[in-house]
């Protein structure tokens, strides 16, 4: 046993019991940190527009705080950008994470001194949950890798600004750096496919033990090591026993990235975002992440179906229901106040809270008001491949095509196979039938002869990777949307098609 693991196991169980405190109270962590981040904020530039002083109560707040996304809350963050202090947060933030916005152009996101560590803190902790329930700690005393952007950082009016998976480099404690991968240089390095061969070349000869990255880009990397090795990764890496995730369904990856690996390694899926460290899986048993309702942000929950009308319904954790479908709202202690991060998400367990992520409020087909989701297709897409067990996914996005040459309307569904199913049109139809099974509304378009059921577009295996490239978005982060309500990401992909 290692130093690494050895300590583990008693910080691990020390969590645990941390975790139980605040996850058995609920709601009176969650009114704690309102009154908190409200008395902090109080003298800020949004407190004082908002009220903060006089706000007694959730009720309160609602009427004195609106649900916004970005663009509402622009004309402050604007402000602190420009290097003002003390306005939605007291002094300038720590730091900014940059992400791309559809309609803002660059978003940048405040992470303040007291939000910062959380996001190493959770992420930490969600493998420290996982110590605790296995006893598995063998693996910490391995090379651990995580599959990120550039750690390095621009200056922005004083203030440190990057991507967040960069960003986040930076708050890795030095005890871990010794044995983290890649190296500092190599992460630097912007071009994704020459970045990833270099970390194919420091990686290949190292006792590698935790993967960590979302899985198109995990996947990726398994196949640039398999096509230069000639081995499956359990023969190159025989000690890797511990898959890290987050930022998309896993589902849809999972036969691939295993049959890849050649072996079943445990996984651990996170729910970062660049507004905080939402969420991770606390338990190899049960299903759905664990809400972290005590690291500085307060939660709202609308149901979808009232999202888009002029008084959305605005819940607390204590109203919430299971198997319900909900836009999820942050008030956090880095100055994000009624912001709404684009997430919607759905409770299976509320002893303790723990959720799935469901897809994106505005990612969706409505083109004719069937109101698809990403979850629906994914459920879709797992449903049928486990009858067509020869089949595995690399990608796939769907979009609505309202004009054909000939024919209905009907849903593409752009996909790239690593295998795909033998018999084609049986596929489709199974395809259509578990979607038909999911949306009532779509069935009802089909039935109505509104719709004919859906086309499949088949890709190039690399349509994805050669789409991101052209976009500047290859690696990293970054993911193509599961669906779209236009033909943007769809028309694009047509040059990747199969004859």
């Amino acid at each position: 046993m290692g130093i690494r693991s050895f300590f583990a196991k008693p910080l691990a169980a020390y969590v645990a019991a941390q975790t139980r405190k605040w996850s058995t109270q609920p709601v009176v962590f969650q009114n704690q940190i309102l009154q908190a981040n409200l008395k902090k904020a109080a003298n800020t530039v949004f407190g004082r527009d908002h009220g903060f002083a006089d706000i007694q109560s959730y009720a309160d707040f609602k009427k004195q705080v609106k649900v916004q996304d970005y663009e509402g809350l622009k004309t402050y963050i604007d402000q602190v950008v420009e290097g003002k202090p003390n306005i939605v947060w007291p002094g300038l933030p720590a730091y900014f994470a940059k992400t791309s916005g559809t309609t803002s152009g660059t978003k940048y996101i405040p992470i303040s001194e007291e939000s910062k560590f959380t996001h190493f803190t959770n992420a930490r902790n969600a493998t420290l949950s996982y110590v605790h329930e296995t006893g598995k700690a063998d693996f910490l005393d391995g090379n651990l890798i995580f599959l990120s952007g550039s750690p390095e950082l621009d200056i922005v009016n004083g203030i440190k600004t990057g991507r967040l998976s960069g960003i986040s480099n930076h708050l890795v404690p030095g005890y871990l750096r010794t044995n983290q991968k890649p190296s500092y240089a190599t992460n630097c390095i912007e071009d994704w496919e020459e970045k990833l061969e270099r970390i194919i070349d420091e990686t290949l000869p190292a006792n590698m033990t935790l993967i960590s990255g979302i899985p198109p880009w995990a996947q990726m990397y398994f196949d640039r090591i398999i096509a230069r090795t000639g081995k499956k990764i359990k023969d190159v890496f025989p000690n890797f026993s511990v898959f890290v995730y987050g930022g998309v369904n896993f589902e849809p990856y999972r036969a691939k990235l295993f049959d890849s690996i050649g072996k079943k390694v445990d996984s651990i899926e996170t729910y970062p975002a660049s507004e905080g460290f939402i969420a991770y899986q606390d338990s190899q048993r049960e299903e759905g992440l664990l809400l972290l309702l005590n690291s500085g942000i307060f939660y709202e929950f609308i149901p979808t179906e009232t999202y888009f009308s002029d008084n959305p319904t605005r819940l607390s954790i204590e109203e919430v229901e299971l198997g319900k479908n909900y836009a999820l709202v942050i008030n956090s202690n880095a100055g994000l106040w009624g912001y709404s991060i684009g997430d919607t998400v759905k409770f299976v367990s509320k002893n303790p809270y723990r959720l799935i992520v469901t897809g994106r409020i505005k990612h969706f087909i409505s083109a004719f008001g069937e109101h698809v989701i990403g979850e629906e297709v994914e459920k879709a897409m797992k449903h049928t491949m486990e009858q067509f067990p020869e089949t595995e996914l690399i990608e796939f996005t769907v979009a609505p095509q309202v004009t054909p040459s000939e024919g209905l309307p009907h849903h593409e569904w752009l996909i790239a196979f690593g295998n795909p199913p033998q018999d084609k049109e049986a596929f489709r139809l199974k395809l259509d039938e578990a979607l038909r099974e999911l949306n009532v509304y779509y069935d009802d378009l089909i039935t109505g002869n509104i719709l004919r059921t859906l086309n499949i577009t088949y890709l190039q295996k690399d349509a994805f990777i050669e789409y991101m490239k052209s976009q500047g978005k290859l690696g990293g982060q970054n993911k193509v949307p599961r669906l779209s309500n236009d033909r943007k990401i769809a028309d694009a992909l047509q040059a990747f098609a199969l004859s």
